[in-house]
């Protein structure tokens, strides 16, 4: 067992949207009660400065402002992870070292890539992520995910993990997902601490039954994901089949009508922020896209959509 296995962080780690004001501005009042809120929707942790944290968004002072600010209102609470994905490795050491000072919990790296062609090889991912560990020596969890346009096959994550024993955390959100992620336990061992899903649940089920310990949804409806989890972890699995139907429409509509703009929405709805503003050039749900989204949640009625009434 790893100093980074002592303690495996399981169960449900939402990620933390981003409120902006009307005028586009970065509402710190907003960003507290969002994170007030996730911890009343009993989560097992939080993530942020995610991709639906409109990372990609925010200038490098936000950034360090958010982090200070996130890690300073949660407080020890609940576990924080701070994604700290660069192309640079100099950069990527620099967020690390000022998110670990703060007080996180874990860190959240896609592989470096810009653009639609500049990538890394597996040499320099390899390397680029041992950098970080040094400097952080705290756990990391690599995104795999398509936005990076990085192919992480199970041989290359397995060499990463072992080569680099504070990379013990994987999010998988990658078609067949539950394959890779059965793939990676089983060949991996005891270097795969954190097996994770992400890709707001979607696939959590089959994820689940392939041996994930852990998701990565938005938070628009963590407390109604919990119980899935909880469920399928006490043998349940009927019963968290059952709950998890419940809520796959809502979950679904998320994933393939609105994106990050969902949680947004129905933190607004239910009084968590002020406004569902997201940045240029993001645009608003279409009316109509916004109107299904409100349906399914009042149907299901997640705490984000009560939370501020």
């Amino acid at each position: 067992m790893t100093a980074f296995s002592a303690k495996p962080l399981t169960g449900v780690f939402p990620i933390a949207p981003t409120p902006f004001t009307v005028a586009g501005e970065v509402d710190h009042d907003g960003q507290r009660c969002v994170l007030d809120c996730m911890i009343d929707q009993g989560v097992d942790g939080i993530c942020i400065l995610a991709n639906y944290s409109e990372q990609f968004l925010l200038t490098d002072d936000e950034r360090n402002v958010l982090v200070e600010l996130c890690l300073g209102h949660v407080a020890g609470r609940v576990p924080v992870i701070v994604t700290t994905s660069h192309f640079s490795t100099q950069i990527a050491v620099a967020r690390a070292r000022k998110a670990v000072a703060a007080g996180a919990s874990m860190l959240m790296m896609m592989p470096p890539y810009h653009g639609a062609s500049l990538r890394a090889d597996e040499k320099g991912i390899v390397e680029h992520f041992a950098r970080v560990a040094d400097a952080a020596r705290v756990p990391i969890m690599v995104q795999d995910a398509p936005l990076s346009g990085v192919n992480l096959s199970v041989p290359f994550l397995v060499r990463l993990a072992r080569e680099v024993p504070a990379v013990c955390y994987l999010k998988v959100e990658v078609a067949g997902a539950a394959a890779k992620l059965r793939s990676l336990i089983e060949a991996g061992g005891a270097a795969i601490v954190g097996p994770f899903d992400g890709e707001e649940s979607i696939t959590l089920m089959a994820d689940l039954d392939a041996g994930a310990t852990g998701t990565m949804p938005s938070a628009l409806l963590p407390d109604l994901i919990r119980p899935v989890l909880l469920q399928h972890r006490a043998g349940k699995r009927s019963e968290a089949v059952a709950s998890y139907a419940r809520i796959l429409p809502l979950i679904n509509y998320e994933n393939r009508q609105c994106g990050l703009r969902a949680c947004k929405t129905v933190m607004m709805e239910g009084g968590v922020i002020k406004s569902d503003a997201v940045r240029h050039p993001l645009e608003a749900l279409h009316p109509a896209t916004r109107a299904g989204l409100l349906e399914l949640a009042r149907e299901v009625n997640p705490l984000a959509l009560r939370w501020g009434r």
